[in-house]
Order: structure tokens, then sequence, then C-alpha cells
């Protein structure tokens, strides 16, 4: 199934949205040619994200075909099994039960607890708020990179010698992540602090799966924006 023609794989989406940019990731490791159709999220919803995720009316959506797939996390898995043998690429997820459970487990651990403090800060105008937030942030990224030592057995990767399926969940943060950092003039994935992650963040972007996917984060403050904080709490915009 290498080589998929373009009009049989659409992602609806859009390009800044980390959820999207973890589904072209994996269409790009396993060489599979697909067109981004950029639909409309919010209110009012593009018809035809409402029609193919009636659901959760959300992106992203992969259609294969003309079937939508729903959740990055379950696109993410059918990319990995369904083009198994594209281009000669490796799996997304690791082949070993054990190995692909743990990696699971981690996923579920990043979009609960590097979300909601993206989030947080993103909402946060107070200082120390924000000092206590980026505290929190580094204590997460400090157990991640113990996660990247054992999963990554001493590579360059959480899959080892190549971008995998925790590369991909937490890889297509980073923008947002370094969005944070200036917007709020915080540190958070501190080179002294965590050597390891920091230079698996560079091996990620610099990747030919990733370049140019994960948007700088002076995209986010552009369009979003992330107001510096103040010594005082103030209503969030």
């Amino acid at each position: 199934m290498a080589g998929a023609a373009a009009e049989d794989v659409k992602v609806l989406g859009a390009p800044l949205s980390p959820f999207v940019i973890r589904v072209l990731i994996a269409l790009r490791l396993k060489k599979v040619e697909y067109e981004l159709v950029e639909v409309r999220f919010l209110e009012p919803k593009s018809e035809i994200l409402v029609k193919s995720n009636p659901v959760y009316k959300k992106i992203p959506v992969l259609l294969h075909r003309g079937k939508p797939i729903c959740e990055s996390a379950v696109i993410v898995q059918y990319i990995d099994e369904e083009w198994s043998n594209g281009g000669g690429s490796s799996s997304i997820l690791p082949t070993d039960p054990f190995d692909r459970a743990i990696a699971r487990f981690w996923a579920v651990y990043i979009d609960d607890k590097v979300r909601a403090l993206i989030r947080a800060l993103r909402g946060e105008t107070e200082a120390a708020k924000v000092t206590e937030l980026a505290g929190q942030f580094r204590q997460v990224l400090g157990l991640l990179e113990q996660v990247f030592t054992e999963c990554g057995k001493g590579k360059g990767f959480f899959g080892g010698d190549a971008v995998g399926y925790l590369d991909i969940v937490l890889g297509s943060g980073l923008g947002w992540i370094m969005a944070v950092e200036k917007g709020k003039s915080v540190k958070l994935l501190d080179a002294e602090e965590l050597p390891r992650l920091v230079g698996w963040a560079g091996r990620f972007l610099a990747d030919e799966s990733v370049k140019g996917l994960v948007p700088d984060g002076d995209e986010y403050l552009k369009i979003y924006g992330v107001t510096a904080a103040t010594t005082s709490a103030t209503p969030a915009a």
C-alpha cells in the first residue's frame, strides 16, 4: 500500500493543531501521500467535519478511501497498521507487546499532564502562579527525560533509532512549549536540567519526517497570543 494516491488519503484539520501534526508525521514516516484539507473547527464548524466526526466534531479526521477515522491516537495506530510495509518504513509503535503497552501508557500521561499545563500557563497572568506552574512543568519533563532514557535505550529517539509513537505524541507539542516559554518568559526545556530531552527535541525537529510540520513558537504567539505574567491576577483575554 506504499505510495497511496493523494486523493485516497485526506486529513481534515488545521496545520497549527498538534493533534493534526501527529497524523501528518505518521503519514510521512510511512511515505503515504496525502492531502491536508483545512476545515473550520470552531463554530460554525465545517460541514465535512461534522459529517465525518459526528460524535465529537473535532479535528483531526483521516479519510481513507472516503471512510473516516477519528482521534489522533487512533489515527496514528491505524496508519501504522494499514501501511505496515509502506516504503520499507519501520513500525511507529513498538513491535514488542510490553513495549507497545508502555508507549501507550506514557502517551496518555503526556496528553493528560503536558496539555493541561500548557493550557494553564497560557491563561495564567499572575507571576507567582506562572512560576509555580513552570516548576510543575519541568518536573513532568524531568520524568519524561527518564522515560526517554528507558524507552530509547540510549539511542536518539523514544522509538530508538527512528521517530516512534512517543516521539510523535510529545514532539507535536514542542511549538506550544516554545510559545509558552517566550510568551511567559519562563524556561521549560532547560538544557542544564534536561540535557537528554533537549538533545532529543533538536533531533526530532530536524528529522525529515518532521521538518516544516511543527510550527515555531512565534507562529502560535502571532495567532493566539500568550501574554506575559504580571504581579497581580488579571482576567485572561
